[in-house]
């Protein structure tokens, strides 16, 4: 098995603290959190940013704020979210990639999301594949729905996505796919075979999928944005928290964890 490449994400566009003190929202903080979990054995950090009064935002200045405190730092991957907030208008989510970050999140489908719907028509996707691509990024395909795997073959067939694509399968999103095993493995044997792929549980799916992905040969993301708990009705005190379960665990099934320069050649990162 290749090493395993851990990922956090830190803060995501609804948490709030009123739901866990715990949660970064500046930029100083978000780059604490992302140190703390490099220092824990997390290779990438997946990225949203908030505004002064702690919402989301797609702010340009913010993105850079905060990539600059995280590199000063560590040099862990700074993978920024394309999605922002369901809100968010094309423009405000394809801003953040002119900064050029080593990687950048390309969902691939529309999706019910809780109340909302999180928008990405055939237009959205192709216009954020393009700035990928136009800026030297690495993209990791969010799935949500397995239709989506098909969305992104197509723009590899288009010429807006390279292969060998690197997917991340979100799962247990109220509205979208549920967290079970049989549809991660579902999952797995729809993406081709040069592919590699991760998979973020929400909620109280985080671990048992981390666990499959760990020992089937796929790769984790775990974090505030995906689940505040540690266990039931327990709060995480820290996304390294988190990050350092998920280590343990792999040590104890043998498999080494990736550092960022490993997760760079894995994934084929410039440097």
């Amino acid at each position: 098995m290749s090493k395993l490449i851990i990922t956090a994400a830190l803060v995501g566009a609804e948490v709030t603290r009123e739901q866990t003190p715990y949660i970064p929202l500046t930029p100083a903080e978000i780059a604490d959190a992302a140190f703390d979990c490099y220092q824990a054995g997390a290779s990438i950090v997946h990225i949203h940013v908030r505004d002064k009064d702690g919402k989301a935002t797609q702010d340009k200045a913010v993105f850079a704020e905060t990539i600059r405190l995280i590199k000063e730092k560590c040099d862990i991957i700074v993978q920024i979210s394309t999605g922002g907030a369901v809100t968010a208008r094309i423009e405000e989510r394809i801003a953040p990639i002119g900064l050029k970050p080593e990687m950048a999140t390309l969902s691939t489908g529309t999706v019910n999301f809780g109340a909302d719907i999180f928008l990405n028509t055939q237009e959205y996707m192709e216009k954020i594949a393009r700035a990928i691509q136009e800026n030297g990024v690495k993209a990791e395909v969010e799935v949500f729905e397995v239709g989506m795997i098909q969305n992104a073959l197509n723009l590899v067939k288009k010429g807006l996505l390279s292969e060998p694509v690197h997917f991340d399968f979100v799962m247990g999103v109220p509205g979208a796919l549920p967290g079970t095993p049989k549809n991660l493995m579902h999952l797995i044997e729809s993406i081709p075979q040069n592919a590699t792929w991760t998979v973020a549980g929400i909620g109280r799916a985080e671990l048992p999928l981390a666990v499959m992905s760990i020992v089937l040969g796929g790769h984790v993301r775990v974090g505030f944005e995906d689940n505040i708990f540690y266990s039931r009705g327990v709060l995480a005190k820290s996304n390294a928290e988190l990050v350092a379960r998920i280590v343990r665990i792999a040590k104890e099934c043998g498999r080494e964890v990736a550092t960022p320069n490993e997760t760079r050649r894995m994934l084929g990162i410039k440097q």
